[in-house]
């Protein structure tokens, strides 16, 4: 429903410096669509570069209605509150956007569609991403017989850059595939399972919108539908440190992996929460990966290309430190794909420097 000419404005109030923004952030950096500006009152008459790291220049505004007078065609609503519930106060600022011709992206576990539905009218639409549109069989791991390579993202936390990872690695490399002289003639596609990337490419599944019975079924379905490529990039959710989540484990067993990208936070060493779960030294945490995915060999069989490094928090030089560190503890290719690049994980992913 969304088409790519459509002017947006991203509603973050009171999170656009926070973590709770990612759907925002992951819009800004990804999205095709024109962004004519971010709304949140708390920061009103900013850019988007003078409140938080990002490097956008998006004008900061405080309502749907400031946002409406910039052209905005679509709202799409950029936080992700506690538990993917629509806070009550946004009722009156989501209706005023459906009165003033807006339609809504909608990302949260709440349906808006039930709740604005009937005041939408024209070519209007409200997109609830994380509805499910079909009912998969149950997984059959037929996804081991595919001849591609299959790059699953895994994390040692949630909201850690799996995502964020997965995409600059398939953007890399179809940069790569379009440069006269090198790698050209290589497919890939990005598997979406969560509502960031559902909205940024307009396809995909929200995993944990299925009941754990399909979970599995649904990711396979998508990665047979890209049996074509070359190179699969599938992106990951949760992790299997969280005792909250299981969607590493479908996410494996659907994709069948032949590769994994770790991705880590820079000085991270409990899980965010809850914090009495301690990180383990990042080598041990590969080697469960990769056995899970095989289960002593029973399935197939997933190599770690590299690992992601998140070094939002720290300074250039401390991130460079961290990464020097992390290569020679787990002798893997280690680097921040925002801040310099997915070259050196891309690279090992092509040619096949890996353990």
């Amino acid at each position: 429903m969304l088409e790519r000419n459509q002017k947006i404005a991203i509603y973050m109030e009171g999170n656009l410096d926070s973590d709770y923004g990612k759907m925002g952030f992951g819009v800004m950096r990804y999205m095709e669509n024109p962004i004519v500006c971010v709304i949140d009152s708390t920061h009103a008459g900013k850019k988007v570069n003078q409140v938080c790291e990002l490097p956008f220049g998006y004008p900061v505004v405080d309502s749907v209605d400031a946002a409406s007078e910039l052209g905005a065609e679509v709202l799409i609503l950029g936080t992700a509150p506690s538990g993917g519930q629509i806070p009550q106060e946004w009722d009156a600022p989501l209706r005023r956007a459906i009165e003033l011709g807006m339609s809504i992206v909608n990302g949260l576990h709440d349906q808006l569609t039930d709740k604005f539905g009937h005041l939408l009218t024209g070519e209007q639409w409200i997109w609830d991403v994380r509805q499910p549109t079909f009912t998969p069989k149950i997984g059959t791991g037929q996804a081991a017989r595919l001849n591609n390579k299959r790059v699953l993202l895994v994390g040692t936390d949630m909201a850690i850059g799996k995502m964020t990872a997965g995409l600059e690695l398939y953007r890399w490399l179809r940069e790569v595939g379009k440069s006269p002289g090198k790698d050209q003639g290589i497919t890939t596609e990005f598997v979406a399972t969560g509502q960031i990337g559902i909205t940024i490419t307009g396809k995909g599944i929200p995993l944990d919108a299925f009941k754990v019975d399909h979970a599995c079924g649904a990711v396979e379905t998508l990665v047979m539908g890209a049996a074509d490529s070359d190179i699969v990039f599938i992106e990951g959710q949760g992790s299997l440190l969280h005792p909250g989540s299981s969607a590493t484990l479908s996410l494996m067993r659907g994709s069948c992996p032949t590769h994994l990208v770790m991705c880590h936070r820079a000085g991270m060493k409990m899980l965010r929460s809850p914090e009495n779960v301690k990180i383990p030294p990042l080598k041990e945490f590969i080697e469960l990966n990769e056995a899970l995915v095989s289960v002593c060999g029973s399935l197939s069989k997933a190599t770690t290309i590299g690992i992601a490094l998140n070094t939002s928090l720290v300074s250039e030089s401390e991130a460079k430190s961290a990464i020097a560190c992390l290569q020679d503890q787990t002798a893997l290719p280690v680097t921040d794909v925002v801040r310099f690049g997915a070259e050196k994980l891309g690279k090992a992913l092509l040619t096949g420097l890996v353990r």
